[in-house]
């Protein structure tokens, strides 16, 4: 059985900066996820359905629902933190 063992970034304090960061790197989830799909073949339905590639997240992010907006942000902001926590260093130029 799968056990996920993500490692720990908690005790990651992230600036003002890397915070609204997160939000921009959110939406480009979203974006890379949607271009991913529509590839797939995949489009807007109401509910989701596999095996006719529907799905109501094909939407421009501004209008997902706030629970799916959290999932990208989480994505962003344990990748930002995962970074940190590795020693690298972000700055804007």
């Amino acid at each position: 059985m799968y056990i996920p063992k993500p490692i720990d970034t908690s005790e990651i304090v992230l600036t003002k900066e890397l915070l609204e960061l997160t939000e921009k790197i959110a939406e480009n989830v979203h974006e890379v996820w949607a271009a991913g799909r529509l590839k797939e073949g995949w489009s807007y339905g109401v509910v989701r359905n596999d095996s006719a590639k529907e799905t109501p997240c094909m939407v421009k992010y501004s209008e997902l629902p706030e629970s799916e907006k959290e999932y990208d942000r989480n994505t962003a902001l344990e990748t930002i933190k995962l970074i940190v926590k590795l020693g690298y260093t972000i700055s804007k130029g």
